[in-house]
């Protein structure tokens, strides 16, 4: 089976598939260890990671990351494909170079563009429901590899109301859209989202997962929920490292390695997990006889 066709099967069964964020290939393989079957190219920490906003970047940036990370990973990726870059027409280069780029799905929300910084703080700027259904529309006509996924979403929850966002996903959803994504942050929000919509539902999860919903797997899939997306807390917890250590450097030139491990030990798992035996293997067998 391939990444689409996994993605696809598995999103039909029960328990919801949850796909942390990665960036770059070496986050892939550490979720690809750590047992995840799908894996989330957020557009919010990808924006933070190059020290700029989502709305700055370009579908090229997130492609090439796409490619990277499917040179050395197998599991079913979504695209956090913003606002979609553009209108209907542009749709259909963004989902053609999305599948040439390895992903199983696409996320689009009902954004104008050129994106707004104010996004990041609450303040949502949708176009009409019209325009972005004919936009989902697009997005699933252009696609040529049958199973990739189209996910539409929208932020109404926040610009206006629950309401407002059911009126809009149906209108997604008959617009063809394969998954539907509301921005709800409160367990209210995702219960009258799952009450009234058909699955398969998306939820983006807040920063540090479902702990902080007060609400099980179990009881997102009974409400059609199939796909859970982390999108920050991966970014936010290697920031946190990586000032500590640099802090630690530049204070006394030592940084200690966390508790129970050793630099040694760290750089042995790296290796492990970047597969470095394999290549040497055909180095030997090759250029170092």
């Amino acid at each position: 089976m391939t990444p689409i066709t996994r993605l696809a099967s598995r999103l039909q069964q029960g328990e919801p598939v949850l796909a942390p964020l990665v960036l770059d290939p070496l986050m892939a393989k550490l979720a690809e260890q750590a047992g995840f079957e799908a894996l989330y190219l957020g557009g919010g920490a990808m924006g933070y990671a190059k020290v700029v906003l989502e709305a700055n970047l370009s579908l090229t940036q997130m492609a090439h990351a796409g490619l990277e990370i499917a040179s050395v990973c197998a599991l079913p990726m979504i695209l956090d494909g913003a606002a979609g870059w553009g209108d209907p027409m542009h749709l259909h280069h963004t989902i053609r170079t999305a599948q040439s780029a390895g992903f199983a799905g696409i996320e689009i929300e009902d954004q104008i563009l050129p994106k707004r910084a104010h996004h990041h703080i609450g303040i949502e700027h949708m176009i009409p429901t019209e325009l972005m259904a004919a936009k989902v529309k697009e997005a699933v006509t252009a696609r040529t590899v049958g199973g990739f996924l189209v996910i539409a979403r929208t932020n109404a929850i926040r610009a206006s109301d629950r309401d407002d966002a059911v009126h809009r996903l149906d209108a997604y959803k008959a617009a063809g859209a394969d998954a539907l994504l509301a921005l709800a942050r409160t367990p209210e929000d995702i219960r009258f989202i799952g009450e009234r919509l058909p699955p398969p539902l998306v939820l983006l999860l807040p920063t540090g997962g479902l702990h902080t919903l007060g609400m099980s797997t179990s009881e997102l899939g009974a409400l059609g929920f199939k796909l859970l997306c982390d999108t920050q807390t991966a970014l936010l917890a290697a920031y946190h490292a990586v000032r500590g250590v640099y802090a630690g450097l530049r204070a006394s030139g030592a940084a200690p390695p966390p508790a129970g491990h050793s630099w040694g030990d760290i750089s042995e798992a790296i290796h492990q997990t970047i597969g470095i035996e394999a290549l040497l293997s055909i180095e030997r067998d090759t250029v170092e006889r």
